[in-house]
């Protein structure tokens, strides 16, 4: 079930967009909401989403790299610099999204 859950929220994010654009019948009027509030809601909403894959991510690489280093100590300079660099890329990432969310 953990393999399939993101493929479902895909495609009700995926049918959620799309629906809303094949169904609509009028401007602003019609749904209640400005343009300018669903473009600061879907900011934050990819914000979130950004957050959520980089938290992921960076779960994963510590948790690969300690099962490394517990399997064999003696790789573990060759694991830690490589995975600290990788940690600080996804969190560089994270931020460019935080910040670009801002900025739009």
């Amino acid at each position: 079930m953990s393999k399939k859950l993101p493929v479902i929220l895909a495609f009700i994010l995926f049918f959620s967009l799309v629906a809303s654009q094949a169904f609509a019948q009028g401007g602003p009027a019609a749904t209640g909401m400005s343009d300018v509030a669903i473009k600061y809601i879907s900011y934050f909403f990819a914000l979130g989403i950004a957050v959520f894959g980089g938290t992921q991510a960076q779960s994963k690489a510590a948790s690969v790299a300690l099962e490394g280093i517990a399997r064999n100590p003696a790789a573990a300079d060759k694991i830690q610099t490589p995975m600290i660099l990788g940690l600080a890329l996804m969190e560089s990432l994270v931020i460019f999204a935080l910040i670009s969310t801002f900025l739009v």
